[in-house]
């Protein structure tokens, strides 16, 4: 079972990391799965995707206070709105359009209503948040 947490959160890490350069790739959740993943197979893997500077951060900031930090609630909205704009452009039916709206306008509510984190320095994989 070690093997399948391994393989699974270095897939997520994979498609997380990618979803830095790719839009509507989500980043963060890929990343908390990760980490989810390697503390169930790797300890070390773990405290590395903790301890990364620009990696650690975000899942720090899920953990200690269900928190998504202000760029990242822009970049989100920024995605969703182009993803929207693309299905408009590409002329999607008019019943797709509108499950991808309610779908989208979920995904909205649930990102914005999310604290901005107040954690202001980065936690180590040792430190009590």
């Amino acid at each position: 079972m070690r093997l399948f947490w391994m393989i699974a959160g270095g897939l997520s890490l994979a498609v997380g990391v990618a979803g830095i350069v790719l839009p509507l790739v989500p980043t963060t959740p890929l990343l908390l799965l990760a980490a989810y993943c390697f503390a169930r197979s790797s300890p070390r893997l773990e405290a590395w995707l903790l301890d990364h500077p620009r990696l650690g951060p975000p899942i720090h900031h899920w953990r200690a206070e269900g928190a998504i930090s202000s760029r990242a609630k822009t970049l989100a909205m920024v995605a969703i709105g182009a993803a929207f704009a693309l299905s408009v452009f590409l002329q999607l039916p008019v019943k797709l359009l509108v499950i991808q709206g309610v779908t989208l306008g979920a995904v909205i509510v649930f990102i914005l209503t999310r604290p901005t984190p107040r954690l202001s320095t980065h936690h180590t994989s040792d430190a009590k948040p």
